[in-house]
């Protein structure tokens, strides 16, 4: 599995520095911690309703910057996980971070655009979208095509690089301890690391669009990128009109299964096909045209599987989607990226294969991807099987994309949706790797 990552030499933190920044971590937690407390102890005198702690999370996370805004994004699309409160202050992070200032758009703007190269007749001075990482901002061209242009953050690449290391260095403090160490955390955090730090590389961003528009043509539209009118740290794309924030509420109860089979579709396309697969299809970068059709605006957190990845994970979940229990227990064994000399193989398929059978065939209301995943993690810790870290992110574009899909049609029989892409997947494909 390779992710896009972006190379600046230099960047890499020192200790001072990333001694700095955890002594931002602590004092922001804290800061932020306090004014929660005395909003819930206010409200609480007042009997009335807070949503303090939620809100103030909300602030944490964008303070502290791209890297935990993420882990928020992904919490804001888990009904089953948090509360309505919670989830609508944690929505607000997809694009609803505060923009950047005037001066600092500014000085991106002069870096990606010496004098005689400005390629606008028009740009807007207020953000339609406004992330952790870049904004985004209307424009015209000086032949008249109506663009988005996206504009990334000044100094953002050191903030993400220490917090990342940061990350990485807790990752693997963690491994460590007893209950842990057969937990491969700092190789997952170095892969998924590697996509997040991505997002910065807004040249890569823009091939990512150009590949994604030809894979899921007829699925998702994509907007295509404008490499002319692009520059460093700012990528221009074409404008897509008449898109609005869908909603369950905006669409009867066959269209919105249309919209819920076309979106999964277009990822299992993604995942099992072509292998570059967008791990952010949250509802900032995933709208709909008024015609229903849907459009993914963004490309920034995207990670490309090897062919045995693609291959592994299909069988996986074609297996899962017929029943085939026990074979579902071999591919997980075949994944592995280390099966010790003492593991309990045989238990270690029985607890895999009664999972699948508890799970298998049932619709989008009664299947939650996250305890699956949860409980598969936890056999393979117990069995000390070392999960191959690639296959976090199928697991992270499915999750991202669950929440939706329960918002949506919560009898869509996902497994069974899978079954014509997973078949043309596996047909000319040779087998994946032997077993460990």
């Amino acid at each position: 599995m390779t992710a896009m990552r972006i190379f600046q030499p230099g960047i890499q933190p020192g200790r001072t520095r990333l001694a700095a920044r955890l002594a931002t971590w602590a004092g922001l937690a804290a800061v932020h911690l306090t004014v929660a407390v005395a909003g819930a102890v206010r409200a609480r005198l007042t009997r009335h309703r807070s949503d303090a702690f939620a809100r103030e999370l909300r602030a944490l996370l964008i303070h502290l910057g791209p890297a935990f805004v993420k882990g928020g994004q992904l919490l804001s699309t888990r009904a089953d996980l948090v509360s309505p409160s919670w989830r609508a202050a944690l929505g607000r992070l997809h694009d609803r971070v505060d923009p950047m200032r005037p001066g600092e758009r500014r000085r991106t703007l002069q870096a990606a655009y010496p004098p005689g190269r400005w390629p606008f007749h028009e740009l807007g001075d207020h953000a339609v979208g406004s992330g952790s990482v870049a904004c985004v901002y209307r424009g015209t061209l000086h032949d008249g095509r109506d663009v988005a242009v996206k504009v990334r953050r000044p100094g953002i690449a050191e903030r993400m690089h220490a917090d990342l290391r940061l990350l990485t260095l807790g990752a693997g403090l963690g491994q460590r301890l007893p209950g842990l160490r057969r937990v491969p955390m700092r190789r997952m955090v170095d892969e998924v690391g590697a996509a997040v730090l991505g997002q910065l590389d807004l040249a890569a961003e823009a091939q990512a669009l150009d590949l994604l528009r030809d894979n899921l043509a007829g699925l998702i539209r994509v907007p295509a990128p404008v490499a002319a009118a692009s520059g460093e740290g700012v990528l221009v794309m074409e404008h897509v009109a008449g898109l609005h924030r869908f909603t369950p509420d905006d669409f009867g109860r066959e269209e919105r299964r249309a919209v819920v089979r076309r979106i999964l579709h277009g990822v299992y396309r993604m995942l099992f096909i072509d292998g570059l697969v967008h791990c952010d299809m949250h509802p900032g970068n995933l709208y709909l045209t008024r015609s229903g059709e849907p459009v993914l605006l963004d490309a920034g957190f995207v990670a490309r599987l090897s062919p045995s990845v693609r291959r592994l994970f299909a069988e996986f979940f074609l297996n899962l989607s017929t029943g085939r229990a026990d074979a579902c227990a071999d591919v997980v064994v075949r994944s592995a990226e280390r099966v010790p000399p003492d593991c309990d193989r045989e238990g270690f398929r029985r607890g895999i294969a009664d999972l699948v059978r508890r799970n298998h065939g049932r619709p989008a209301g009664q299947f939650r991807l996250a305890p699956f995943a949860a409980r598969l993690f936890d056999l393979q810790r117990r069995s000390g099987i070392a999960a191959a870290p690639a296959f976090v992110f199928p697991l992270l574009s499915l999750l991202v994309l669950e929440g939706m899909i329960n918002d949506f049609d919560v009898d869509v029989d996902f497994q069974a949706e899978a079954v014509p892409t997973l078949l043309q997947a596996l047909r000319h494909r040779p087998p994946a790797p032997a077993t460990p």
